[in-house]
């Protein structure tokens, strides 16, 4: 375990509640819980020690270090508030948690003598419970001052997390990957169970039906990588099972055909990668989905 910090936590969602009481399980002291709503901030502080309190520079006052987890549009203003009200001193070590968020939102601390950093957990919350259940296991994206790197990495052992550095020019590609693997997912199941009630089932009736193919895709994934765990009609080279897709979506759901079409493309790269049918197949795969042949 790292050595033991004194951290407040500004901002007591769920993010910042289960870090807290992580961090507190660990062996760190949470020295106090801030957020603009009181009673938000008591209901964190009984899952992570230290007084509940809505003066974010009182809390960061009586702490080693500070752990911004509001929402993202919302860091920058929380620093500035704390830099403005005294609760930064020279030495503090300073972190947020945004995935797409840079250091600039911390540069408020970095003027009085803090050294700063992110340390983002490549997870999905639902709620604290959940939280507290999915960090330890999961990876963390870690971008901060050189001199503090060392620190980040041992928080996030605490956390029972991986750490993974990354430049922080590219923390927005870092961002959009976690969120074409997380979010995009989900809007991909909705509009999975969109197509089926089109057939007629009700949203409850959709997702038992496509579960048990979603869960063994993911299986799949985690045991076996992506290309090789590509199946269906572009892997094998049946263009006509593409087509009569695309007639489908045309006749019945016109505005998704354009999603297919890109879609399927992005999924002929991955069946070229993983060497899983005849270039000439395809070829025709790819010219059915720019449009090449409508039959």
């Amino acid at each position: 375990m790292a050595a033991r910090e004194r951290i407040a936590i500004l901002g007591p969602g769920k993010a910042g509640t289960a870090v807290g009481h992580l961090l507190a399980k660990a062996g760190h002291e949470i020295t106090a819980v801030a957020g603009r709503r009181l009673e938000a901030a008591r209901l964190a502080a009984a899952l992570t020690g230290g007084a509940a309190t809505t003066d974010f520079a009182e809390a960061a006052r009586g702490a080693d270090c500070v752990f911004i987890t509001t929402s993202d549009d919302a860091i920058e203003t929380v620093c500035n508030t704390v830099a403005a009200g005294g609760g930064f001193r020279k030495g503090m070590k300073v972190a947020h948690v945004s995935g797409a968020g840079g250091l600039g939102l911390l540069r408020a601390a970095r003027r009085r003598g803090c050294r700063v950093g992110c340390i983002h957990p490549l997870q999905t919350f639902a709620d604290v419970e959940s939280a507290v259940v999915k960090i330890p296991g999961s990876t963390f994206g870690i971008t901060a001052d050189a001199d503090i790197v060392p620190w980040a990495d041992r928080m996030v052992t605490d956390l029972g997390g991986r750490p993974f550095h990354v430049p922080e020019e590219d923390k927005p590609l870092y961002h959009a990957a976690a969120c074409m693997a997380s979010n995009y997912l989900v809007t991909l199941m909705f509009l999975v169970e969109e197509v089926y009630g089109r057939i007629g089932l009700s949203r409850r009736e959709a997702h038992e039906a496509f579960w048990p193919l979603v869960r063994g895709t993911v299986a799949n994934l985690e045991t076996r990588g992506t290309l090789p765990s590509l199946t269906g009609p572009i892997a094998r080279g049946d263009g006509g099972t593409v087509r009569k897709h695309l007639r489908g979506f045309r006749r019945r759901f016109p505005e998704m055909t354009k999603l297919y079409r890109e879609m399927g493309l992005f999924t002929a790269e991955v069946a070229r990668l993983g060497g899983h049918v005849e270039q000439d197949k395809l070829a025709d795969i790819r010219d059915t989905l720019k449009g090449g042949r409508r039959k």
